[in-house]
């Protein structure tokens, strides 16, 4: 880090001893001793040694007084700005260009492409790009109603390629309250959201994302192109796309009605809120009954002496 900063090792301890100090970030996290066999002269010495991970290098180049530091914190500033502006980064060069060979550092393109086509294939994404795709066509009406319902016919086709099931037949099968989040396989931050995408496993939503992100692309090379084309034949361009990729083709609405998974969605949340309420209740009951437990023995105690 001295090297990196170029300030004297005695700087940088200093940094890390202020750092550690005010509790900044963890020392068992970010320091760990390893043992060091050098010769010095004819004699073998043995030290441990501090090794330090990247948030303590980030940390001190915050605080350290160079040049180096400097332009550390003045690349920081930019990157941070960048992603508040944007809600993300990209280093274009490094991902243009992977190591050949011997990587010095993991290559996380693999998963940069399966969190943007999660990303794309999130219904309120899908659902603003298909409405932008639909206004193209030469008899377009702007209703709500009408896009809404067009969406849902996409949803369920694309649904179905990727399971079997429909969106309704999703949460149909799959909510149930006596299983841990109604069986939910997703959650945002705990929050029980009765929605399709939630009770897929891994796989399904890989297969998902995979399948609404090459027909984003072809739509979207649709529209880019001027091709004439009317609402109803987007129906028929999305069952030709599934066909000739090997998919499944959903034939109709599906066995299982919207109106159907939400009523059941309804009733399987209610058991679920009743289930934890009583849950919660249970658990403030003993919290109270062992608090009683140890003010009766703290008491005991007093007496005794």
């Amino acid at each position: 880090m001295a090297e990196l900063y170029q300030v004297t090792p005695q700087s940088i301890t200093q940094h890390i001893r202020a750092i550690y100090q005010e509790f900044e970030i963890d020392e068992a996290a970010t320091c760990k001793e390893y043992l060091q066999v050098q010769m010095e002269g004819e004699r073998e010495v043995k030290r441990q040694l501090k090794h330090y991970s990247l948030p303590m290098i980030i940390a001190v180049g915050y605080r350290v007084r160079s040049s180096r530091g400097t332009q550390f914190r003045q690349w920081a500033t930019r990157t941070l700005g960048e992603y508040l502006q944007k809600g993300f980064v990209l280093d274009d060069e490094r991902l243009k260009n992977p190591p050949v060979g011997t990587l010095p550092a993991p290559d996380h393109f693999d998963e940069l492409l399966e969190r943007i086509r999660d990303i794309r294939a999130s219904e309120k994404r899908v659902y603003l790009r298909v409405r932008e795709i639909f206004a193209l066509a030469a008899d377009y009406q702007p209703s709500f109603k009408e896009t809404t319902q067009f969406f849902k016919t996409i949803q369920n086709k694309l649904h179905f390629a990727a399971t079997g099931h429909t969106a309704a037949e999703l949460v149909y099968r799959r909510v149930d309250a006596s299983k841990p989040l109604m069986g939910l396989t997703h959650t945002t931050d705990g929050v029980v959201r009765k929605t399709a995408k939630n009770y897929l496993n891994e796989k399904e939503i890989s297969q998902l994302n995979r399948i609404v992100t090459m027909w984003l692309d072809f739509a979207e090379d649709q529209a880019q192109r001027k091709k004439q084309v009317f609402l109803k034949d987007w129906t028929e361009k999305l069952d030709q796309f599934l066909a000739f990729n090997d998919r499944e083709v959903l034939q109709g609405a599906g066995e299982i009605s919207k109106k159907q998974a939400d009523a059941k969605a309804e009733a399987e949340y209610e058991r679920y809120m009743a289930a934890q309420r009583q849950i919660k209740e249970q658990q403030g009951e003993d919290d109270i009954a062992e608090l009683l437990r140890l003010q009766a023995k703290k008491s005991e105690g007093r007496k005794q002496t």
